[in-house]
């Protein structure tokens, strides 16, 4: 049945306030610690320059009649940079972002990102605001552990936290960084003969990022965040193209995934601010969408110019929609989204 049956919406109606209630919670929790709220315009010159993200275009019509090609934005990170270039230290946002491409029982082409930016402060500050604003849905809904299908965790449970390279090498018997230079550069035959000796199957046209995806997704997600939450850091620096390298280790990068129920929660970065070094991370991403894809976004320049002005900051976006489905043990994000666009025929 349709979402606006009126049955239908009956059984939904208590997920939707429980979801309101939860925004409400987390939105004191931010303001208690000195956050502003941001509300970042959702139509951007690019969209995010991330091979495999697919963004909506539309046209802009300017007063004297010419076209200008503009995207819905895949995030708010490019313009929550720019405000903490302009100044800005603590800033949060309940942002409706848009992903084309993306229809399952875990992602929707429009849904709410909750986005947050620390100024000089570090990527181990982040990860604790994602715990204890994952422990503070799970308080306001009343539960003592999410739920999802056959899967439950419970976010009050020491956390787990898990390098990739361990993940690999535990979950899928890969020794990951084995495949990696110096400066973090995939070698992608290396990779090929690891998968292929663990029994994935590997195309002729997959490049080290596009295994080193087939492996996360089809053997390490599902095994994370059972029982208790897991944290999964130190993503390869090829993995990871708006965030700063490690500095013990040029291989790998300050990247984090928050992981629940095996549903990945929240992504975060100590930032990159080196605009040469992200232009160099933007255009290879963007060699692999023209490869893979046959199409390229362009680049924000005035973000690019913002990043000499940006101060050290670390940042998280983690998906609101999914934290409540999790809170409320909700078979799909349908569940607790009041209008979700039709599903896939």
């Amino acid at each position: 049945m349709p979402w606006w049956d009126t049955q239908t919406h009956a059984d939904r109606r208590p997920l939707l306030l429980l979801r309101g209630r939860i925004k409400a919670g987390l939105r004191a929790r931010f303001e208690s610690e000195g956050f502003a709220e941001v509300e970042c315009g959702a139509l951007a010159a690019s969209p995010g320059n991330e091979a495999h993200m697919h963004a909506f275009a539309t046209s802009r019509i300017r007063a004297d009649g010419s076209v200008e090609t503009l995207y819905l934005h895949t995030s708010p990170e490019f313009a929550a940079k720019k405000l903490l270039a302009a100044g800005e230290s603590r800033i949060f946002e309940f942002a409706r972002v848009f992903r084309n491409r993306e229809r399952t029982r875990l992602h929707a082409p429009e849904f709410t990102m909750l986005e947050w930016y620390r100024a000089r402060e570090e990527v181990g500050q982040v990860m604790e605001d994602a715990l204890a604003l994952t422990r503070r849905a799970a308080q306001i809904a009343g539960v003592e552990r999410f739920g999802h299908r056959d899967r439950t965790c419970d976010p009050f449970a020491e956390t787990e936290r898990m390098t990739v390279a361990d993940a690999f090498r535990i979950h899928a018997g890969i020794e990951l960084l084995d495949t990696l230079d110096a400066q973090g550069r995939g070698d992608r035959d290396m990779l090929v003969t690891r998968a292929k000796r663990a029994g994935f199957p590997i195309a002729a046209e997959d490049g080290w990022s596009d295994i080193f995806s087939k492996v996360l997704t089809a053997a390490i997600e599902p095994r994370l965040g059972l029982g208790r939450l897991t944290l999964l850091t130190d993503y390869p620096r090829q993995e990871a193209a708006l965030a700063r390298p490690k500095p013990s280790d040029p291989r790998l990068s300050e990247r984090f995934e928050l992981y629940a129920c095996g549903v990945e929660l929240a992504n975060g970065f100590g930032e990159l601010t080196d605009p040469m070094e992200q232009r160099s991370r933007f255009e290879a991403e963007m060699d692999e969408k023209q490869r893979v894809h046959g199409e390229r976004y362009p680049l924000d320049e005035e973000f690019l110019a913002a990043l000499a002005h940006m101060p050290p900051a670390a940042g998280v976006a983690l998906g609101f929609d999914r934290l409540v489905m999790l809170a409320a043990s909700a078979p799909q994000i349908d569940d607790v989204l009041w209008t979700p666009l039709p599903p896939d025929p």
